[in-house]
């Protein structure tokens, strides 16, 4: 199978914004990690008085592996690295109350966190599946393998774009208790670029899924 010049093109296109986003969203993360927030709480106390006062209850809160962040739906329980839960740096903070913000969706039945939640299982089974069809498709010149292939994927990229209006409002949601908190107009602005960063994450990651699913159709036109 010869590999074609869109094919090439996409791959350095993709890579250049993946880099971009781990060098930017790496660079912010260290920067505010230096920096000492005014209230002098930990990431862990943070999360907790925000969810309190947010009304939420029965959400646990515990110290999880370096870089993995997440609040957890299935057992109601937000996890945060080392230096989140234990550090009291604007880093810290701005990442525990941004979990915060997917617990209180949870906890409100917030409408695009329940069909990113109902699209886990399909895109589990997508993400799996996609590439050893289309393989066996295009190898086999089997359209309807390949058009099957391309629908599964498909459904991750929709994972990916509903995935958007659930970070961006965990992350306002997170700026707006930090906002009433009374820490400083610099620490709030140096939370929201931490914010900011992590949101191009999702950003980049869903525009990079456009662009192989283009590829992916233009792929089947040509078969």
């Amino acid at each position: 199978m010869v590999i074609s010049p869109l094919y090439i093109a996409l791959i350095v296109v993709t890579l250049a914004i993946g880099g971009f986003a781990t060098f930017y969203v790496n660079s912010q993360l260290k920067k505010f990690k230096k920096v000492p927030a005014s209230l002098g709480i930990t990431g862990a106390e943070m999360a907790r008085r925000m969810l309190a006062a947010n009304g939420v209850s029965g959400v646990s809160i515990h110290q999880g592996a370096a870089g993995q962040d997440h609040f957890d739906p299935r057992n109601n329980s937000i996890s945060l690295g080392p230096d989140e839960y234990n550090g009291t740096s604007i880093t810290a903070i701005a990442t525990a109350c941004h979990e915060v913000g997917h617990a209180v969706q949870f906890a409100q039945g917030y409408s695009p966190m329940k069909v990113r939640s109902a699209l886990v299982p399909v895109v589990n089974l997508a993400s799996n599946a996609w590439m050893f069809l289309l393989l066996i498709g295009i190898f086999m010149n089997l359209a309807g393998l390949i058009d099957v292939a391309i629908i599964m994927y498909a459904a991750a990229v929709v994972f990916q774009i509903v995935t958007l209006p659930v970070e961006f409002n965990a992350s306002r949601r997170a700026m707006a208790y930090l906002g009433t908190t009374g820490i400083s107009q610099g620490e709030q602005s140096g939370a929201f670029s931490v914010l900011r960063a992590c949101a191009f994450t999702y950003v980049a990651a869903a525009l990079t899924s456009i662009l192989q699913l283009l590829y992916l159709l233009t792929l089947r036109d040509n078969n």
